[in-house]
């Protein structure tokens, strides 16, 4: 697939400047050659537009003036924004091909739009409605009364429980398991009592879940994800977590029962949250960070310690190990210059 680039800016927008010409595919800033358009959005990789190859290069205004007029550029204030439109156009989402593989199971009372495309050994459930233009991918395990909004694609063995609902334009990845049982135990003494699970996951509009990712089903209430949310590889999500409007966590993070996060927050991977905690809208946590009690005040959270060499972290434990004596022995220092100082401060009267 080609497209001259002044196709790309009429689709777009943007401003070209330079010739117009035709582009073939996408490729990075360092390997892109004369078939290929590129980008530039970090400043630090400025140096090598120098010798860069590229057919095109999707730029910001503030290189406008340092443009070669012997080149091509597209001129937007979003590069990454731009360049990430640009390679939906290159490579736009599968459609269906509607219809319903012959080795795919069918639960009685179950709707499904004559527009959806099931694809092999898919197992669907009882009462289950399944929207417009869904894709449900070789493997798909969908429980009984679950919902499916129109435009969902749920890639090979996702499963999704009993009575869930999601909403439109929802992608869940390959592996992903959506309301199973939240870990709600209580403990009979001798044993542990299961409590059963009676809620649900509620997944709404233009959600995207990435693969091998767990939602727990809510125990009373539901476990909601908000509109826009998006979700990394490898997530763990307990029972009654709220996640906000157009939230991004990445990978291998863990949410503990009954917290909620708000709008517009991002979480970095690895990032751990303890229960029943809530987190401000537009709040930014790092990396590795526990998140050990609610987050009132919107700002950019880390907890982790900062990279450094075994030994160096060696002789910081030590000293960690002795903070509590430290601290005994500066309160006692501070109680005996006050007493020294007594005498000072009476001859002084």
């Amino acid at each position: 697939m080609a497209y001259t680039l002044s196709h790309i800016v009429a689709r777009l927008g943007g401003a070209l400047e330079g010739a117009d010409r035709m582009v073939e595919r996408l490729a990075p800033l360092d390997v892109a050659g004369p078939a290929d358009i590129t980008f530039l959005s970090n400043p630090k990789y400025r140096k090598q537009l120098d010798s860069c190859a590229a057919g095109a290069v999707i730029v910001s205004p503030k290189l406008a003036a340092e443009l070669d007029p012997a080149r091509s550029w597209i001129v937007v204030d979003d590069p990454y924004l731009y360049f990430a439109k640009v390679a939906t156009l290159f490579h736009p989402p599968a459609q269906p091909q509607p219809g319903l593989h012959a080795t795919a199971v069918v639960g009685e009372g179950s709707v499904i739009a004559a527009s959806a495309e099931v694809r092999e050994h898919v197992s669907i459930g009882r009462d289950v409605v399944i929207g417009e233009r869904c894709i449900l991918h070789p493997g798909v395990v969908i429980g009984d009364g679950t919902v499916l909004g129109d435009d969902v694609v749920l890639y090979p063995n996702v499963s999704v429980y009993h009575g869930c609902l999601l909403g439109n334009r929802v992608a869940v990845h390959s592996g992903s398991v959506i309301g199973a049982d939240g870990f709600g135990l209580a403990w009979a003494k001798d044993h542990w009592f299961k409590i059963p699970q009676t809620g649900r996951v509620i997944i709404e509009d233009d959600v995207e879940v990435g693969a091998n990712t767990t939602i727990d089903r809510g125990a009373l209430a539901d476990t909601i994800i908000r509109r826009g949310a998006k979700i990394d590889n490898l997530v763990q999500i307990a029972h009654n977590v709220q996640i906000g409007e157009h939230t991004a966590i990445a990978g291998c993070v863990g949410i503990a029962g009954s917290t909620r996060i708000g709008a517009h927050c991002t979480v970095g991977g690895a990032a751990m949250f303890v229960g029943h905690i809530e987190v401000a809208d537009k709040t930014h946590i790092g990396g590795g960070t526990l998140v050990s009690k609610s987050i009132r005040q919107p700002d950019t959270y880390a907890s982790s310690y900062p990279l450094q060499t075994m030994k160096e972290w060696l002789g910081n434990a030590v000293h960690v190990r002795h903070l509590d004596d430290l601290a005994k022995r500066i309160k006692q220092l501070e109680r005996e210059i006050g007493k020294l100082k007594e005498p000072e401060d009476n001859a002084n009267d």
